[in-house]
């Protein structure tokens, strides 16, 4: 079919990223945890290995059926290997760039680096605890912040005792860093 009629474009690297990634600054390096880049590894592992056979098995049989123009199996299936494809390729870039962290080994524990977990009370008196981690990993949700992040940039460096400006849209906040933690070796 010609391109005029689908929506796929001729630079599928500029699709990489996908709308859940984040990019990173120019010049920086992409640092992650040990854990982070296992668990990249392993759904990279999983794609390749179990979710594409899957998929292109379902579009070998879609296919054989006939009419490829209104069979949905084989339209949703082709979609679904892009898909895939793309995250692949994302992940395999992703992988070829860290340069995996293992914060245990931090040799400064009574300051903020990277995979430091902090506890931190803001001017209004509320306490946040969370951890540094690379882009790749984080889940602010969850305590997880990256380490590019605006407050992780703050608290990078501090000491327990410290405080901190933060710039925020509201304003400039302070932060006091209560406790620094690295994982024990």
């Amino acid at each position: 079919m010609n391109k005029a009629f689908v929506k796929e474009s001729d630079n599928d690297d500029e699709d990489d990223l996908g709308p859940e990634a984040v990019a990173l600054p120019e010049g920086t390096r992409n640092y992650i945890t040990k854990a982070g880049y296992e668990r990249l590894r392993a759904e990279l592992a999983h794609l390749m290995n179990v979710e594409r056979p899957s998929v292109v098995q379902v579009v070998s049989w879609a296919a054989s059926n006939g009419d490829r123009s209104e069979n949905g199996d084989y339209l949703y299936g082709k979609k679904r290997l892009r898909e895939i494809d793309r995250r692949m390729r994302f992940l395999t870039k992703r992988l070829e760039i860290a340069e995996v962290v293992d914060p245990a080994l931090q040799p400064n524990r009574d300051q903020v680096f990277f995979g430091a977990t902090v506890v931190y009370c803001d001017k209004a008196g509320e306490e946040f605890r969370v951890t540094i981690v690379g882009v790749d990993e984080a889940e602010p949700l969850q305590g997880r912040i990256s380490w590019i992040s605006p407050v992780a940039r703050a608290l990078l460096k501090a000491r327990e005792g410290d405080t901190i400006a933060l710039r925020t849209p509201a304003g400039l906040d302070e932060l006091d860093v209560i406790e620094v933690i690295y994982p024990d070796a």
